[in-house]
């Protein structure tokens, strides 16, 4: 199993940037693809981005495309997520999560089984 730690949640006006990352510890990390996914209050929980084993191929929800970059370091076992020009609307608890298919492309929730505890994202008008 692979345990994951959010930090670098925070408060932050609405054009600013945040940098999130993700602390893997127990198996290989780059046994995993990596994602980064979002739940705001009364929403579902949805995707935002997800990097393959060796970060070569990312993947991004639409509405973060152009201001979101995803990222891993395999050799600190940590993935992160870059934050520019942050909205309100992306005010919500930011999750990492692993999945054991280290080529998936998969966006789905459902598919990645090992989950952090989450960080919050507050982004003001």
């Amino acid at each position: 199993q692979v345990q994951l730690a959010e930090s670098g949640g925070g408060l932050v006006q609405a054009g600013g940037s945040l940098r999130l990352s993700c602390a893997a510890s127990g198996r290989t990390f780059s046994r995993y693809a990596m994602g980064w996914f979002r739940q705001a209050p009364g929403k579902e929980r949805e995707f935002v981005a997800a990097t393959i084993w060796s970060g070569d191929r990312v993947y991004y929800e639409d509405s973060v495309k152009g201001r979101f970059t995803i990222s891993r370091d395999n050799a600190k076992n940590t993935v992160y997520l870059q934050m520019n020009s942050l909205e309100p609307e992306d005010t919500a608890v930011y999750y990492c999560a692993a999945n054991d298919n280290p080529y998936t492309s998969s966006r789905s929730p459902a598919d990645f089984g090992f989950w952090g505890q989450g960080t919050q994202v507050t982004v003001s008008s």
